[in-house]
């Protein structure tokens, strides 16, 4: 699993994240480093839900708990169809997909170079 330097942007909201996605059952959470190699994010987390009601939760519960905690109103995108939601948490990117979505766009294929990534189950 990728592991942020403590003292890295983004580091604590990672950790929250990642939290905040194994709580809600999450599924093939995928963390992929982005430093160094885009200016729109340290890190990209790609998650699965195996409904989009359940795509929908896990992205509300994390949406919130990012507010709570950090005071962070993150910018949401696709919430309304459950099929791929994004979170933009400033320098965490998160998308949450049904499992058929997100073969189909197979988004980590575009972003993962050898060993910049870890799947997490």
């Amino acid at each position: 699993m990728v592991r942020p330097d403590q003292n890295a942007p983004g580091a604590a909201v990672l950790e929250a994240v990642l939290s905040s996605l194994d709580d809600d059952k999450a599924e093939d959470v995928t963390v992929i480093d982005l430093r160094g190699r885009s200016e729109i994010a340290d890190y990209m987390v790609v998650a699965s839900g195996r409904s989009s009601r359940q795509v929908t939760s896990i992205s509300d519960k994390l949406i919130e708990r990012l507010k709570a905690r950090f005071g962070i109103s993150a910018k949401v995108e696709g919430k309304a169809q459950g099929d791929w939601v994004l979170i933009d948490a400033g320098d965490v990117i998160v998308h949450v997909f049904r499992p058929e979505v997100r073969e189909f766009y197979q988004l980590e294929k575009m972003w993962m170079p050898t060993g910049t990534s870890a799947s997490l189950g």
